[in-house]
């Protein structure tokens, strides 16, 4: 508890001194929420030596989740060390998407120097205009598991992440607010950008709301959408929920091919993440935090909202919303 006090003290101090502004909400995250608001059961099957141990209800393993009981890592002088295999769903990352640029509501309403050239918006537009949605994100470490000390191990830290921190801001990323640059620096988007690649998605629709995305289909979001081209623009009228959660899997896929986010499933991220310019979908889940969190279940890639996300917005104080991340961890805890 002494430790997630030193762990809160730094963000407490920033809500103070932040500005307020119009628009930005303090979703009070760094609070009791970490613990009443979180789905515990989510971490389940907890495997240990490959045996999935008995409690919780959570999601099934990944098909690569890695099930032998032994392994083998060499440390730092190059030689083998035996160990055994644990695996788990971890919450490891949150993504927060907000109009007001530079607005963080998980560091409690503090606020960054940007100017409000690029506003976000809701469903902008008219007789005149196209319909659409834009919104910036924030994307933080969120070691939870860490954080409070439980479950952990240091051999089993894929990236070396110990606390909350800000790992990436879409304002200062140009091509988030641009499509034409987001093509060109994924240029893979006009190999899917056709009505056959579009049709091949309504089978990743189905599967994903049954719990099983489709992999192979890397261009497809389920029932979400399609995922290129890797920008915040969404010109839909989906639901407020249902463009968020199209907008994280464009967030991982884009950090993904950037070589910033790492994969921790399967046989070769064992000992340590590995770099994959390909985002593995059923590597990832999904818990709403903010407004109103998910605390009994869990969501896959493309899963449609009309399972988890109805009636999960506050008018004016709840539009701006908040994901929790859990990615299926396979780890070699060494002797």
């Amino acid at each position: 508890m002494n430790h997630l006090l030193r762990f809160l003290f730094p963000f407490l101090l920033v809500s103070k001194i932040a500005s307020a502004d119009p628009g930005c909400i303090d979703a009070n995250i760094i609070s009791g929420k970490l613990i009443t608001d979180m789905c515990w059961d989510c971490i389940f099957p907890l495997r240990i030596g490959g045996v999935p141990m008995p409690g919780g209800s959570g999601d099934p393993a990944p098909a690569e989740a890695v099930s032998t009981p032994l392994c083998t890592c060499q440390d730092d002088a190059g030689l083998p060390r035996p160990g055994f295999t644990t695996s788990m769903w971890e919450p490891a990352r949150l993504v927060e998407f907000q109009r007001v640029p530079g607005c963080s509501s998980v560091l409690n309403g503090a606020m960054f120097p940007f100017d409000r050239i690029n506003q976000g918006h809701h469903q902008k537009g008219g007789q005149t205009g196209a319909q659409g949605t834009f919104m910036h994100y924030h994307y933080y470490s969120f070691p939870l598991l860490s954080i409070l000390e439980i479950f952990t191990n240091p051999t089993c830290n894929a990236d070396g992440y110990m606390d909350l921190d800000m790992m990436y801001m879409s304002e200062l990323d140009p091509t988030w607010n641009n499509d034409e640059l987001a093509f060109f620096t994924n240029p893979e988007a006009a190999a899917v950008a056709n009505p056959v690649a579009a049709i091949a998605c309504i089978p990743d629709a189905i599967s994903s709301t049954a719990g099983y995305p489709i992999n192979s289909l890397f261009w497809c979001a389920g029932s979400w959408g399609t995922i290129y081209p890797l920008s915040g623009n969404q010109y839909t009228m989906s639901s407020l929920v249902a463009n968020t959660s199209l907008l994280k899997v464009k967030t991982l896929t884009a950090l993904h091919r950037r070589g910033l986010a790492h994969k921790t499933m399967g046989t070769a991220a064992m000992c340590e993440g590995v770099i994959d310019p390909v985002m593995s979908k059923s590597m990832y889940k999904y818990t709403l935090l903010h407004p109103l969190p998910e605390t009994d279940d869990s969501h896959v890639t493309g899963e449609s909202v009309f399972t988890w996300g109805m009636n999960r917005t506050i008018p004016a104080v709840g539009e701006d919303l908040i994901y929790t991340i859990w990615r299926w961890n396979d780890c070699c805890n060494t002797y």
